[in-house]
């Protein structure tokens, strides 16, 4: 019972967003998918966002501090209801290994640390193997292409 009161406060709040807050020509808001660890309150509030006018959909409620195949099931219980013709946004993504396997479940877009972390120690992301420089390497002392 308590579930379903939270979940009503929750879309009345996203309906006062939508209509009093929303800038369509500026920004977005994306209703965000919550249940936790449990796959079926996932797929129940997915289900429930999927029937409102958005133009895509958050998907929340994970830490990243999950075992790794908990993540990616609650991912997966998300991505496997949210139509794939609107964008599907996972939040506070923080591993590049989580990067690749949501898109692989359908995430279109993330906020992820991973970037910001690699470079605050001295890394820099690269499309070729291995994937990253250790800028603090003397090699590049000089290298500034």
């Amino acid at each position: 019972m308590k579930l379903k009161r939270v979940q009503f406060n929750n879309l009345i709040r996203m309906y006062y967003m939508l209509s009093h807050v929303s800038r369509p020509d500026k920004q977005n808001l994306f209703p965000i998918v919550q249940g936790g660890l449990d796959e079926e309150k996932r797929r129940a509030c997915a289900r429930e966002l999927v029937e409102r006018e958005v133009p895509g959909f958050a998907i929340g409620g994970l830490s990243g501090g999950e075992e790794k195949e908990l993540f990616w099931r609650m991912v997966l219980a998300s991505t496997e209801v949210l139509p794939a013709d609107r964008p599907r946004y996972l939040m506070g993504v923080g591993f590049a290994l989580d990067l690749v396997v949501c898109s692989a479940l359908g995430v279109d877009m993330y906020d992820c640390v991973y970037p910001t972390r690699t470079a605050r120690f001295g890394s820099a992301l690269v499309a070729r193997h291995p994937g990253s420089l250790n800028l603090k390497n003397g090699k590049y002392q000089d290298d500034f292409r």
